[in-house]
């Protein structure tokens, strides 16, 4: 008996409470949509929209950006190199060395139209180490060149300048005597920051 008594009551408030559900589900506003135009009033009845899932895509192209950043950056470094008074000289003395002119042959200029110097020149620290491939009219090979400081005031002193062979044959190009004894920094060159043969004055 106490049990349906119990039952008679809950049953009313039950059903009260799901019809108040259901009108209040069926007057929700559905959520504004693409191109319906600006919300003029703001309404607490109103769904929320649908959180976008592709909203990582731009996650995809972090590897393309950094490829560019680090290709960017690459080839400007290199280009600081092609230009330097370093690099200048060392093809001048190429072309007159009789040497490297026996076996390359005459017009001797780089061996592509965009160069690529490989190694270190830094210049501040006195540390030039380079390689870049040349040719002739003849044959084409490497040519290295090595030189370093041994004070800051001091001069350039080479250890090597030589040219590789297509079968891996060196030639050495100094003979006894230091074209490039004399080479420091030229006062007209453009001073770059980060080219290593300039570094700027922070201290004011």
């Amino acid at each position: 008996m106490l049990q349906r008594l119990l039952q008679s009551r809950a049953l009313p408030g039950a059903r009260n409470a799901a019809r108040r559900n259901l009108v209040q589900r069926r007057m929700l506003i559905a959520a504004p949509k693409p191109g319906d135009g600006p919300l003029m009033s703001r309404r607490p009845d109103r769904e929320l929209p649908d959180i976008p899932q592709n909203g990582m895509r731009w996650v995809r192209t972090v590897p393309i950006f950094l490829a560019v950043l680090i290709s960017s950056t690459l080839a400007i470094f290199n280009y600081q190199k092609s230009s330097s008074s370093v690099v200048s000289s060392t093809m001048y003395a190429l072309r007159t060395s009789p040497k490297a002119r026996e076996y390359l042959g005459d017009e001797i200029y780089f061996a592509h139209k965009m160069p690529w110097i490989w190694g270190e020149m830094n210049q501040l620290h006195g540390r030039i180490d380079i390689q870049f491939e040349v040719k002739g009219k003849m044959n084409s090979g490497t040519m290295r060149f090595k030189s370093f400081r041994a004070t800051r005031m001091g001069m350039f002193e080479t250890t090597e300048w030589s040219l590789e062979t297509k079968d891996g044959a060196k030639i050495d190009l100094l003979d006894g005597s230091d074209p490039f004894q004399g080479i420091a920094l030229d006062p007209e060159e453009p001073k770059v920051v980060g080219r290593g043969s300039y570094a700027p004055n922070l201290s004011g």
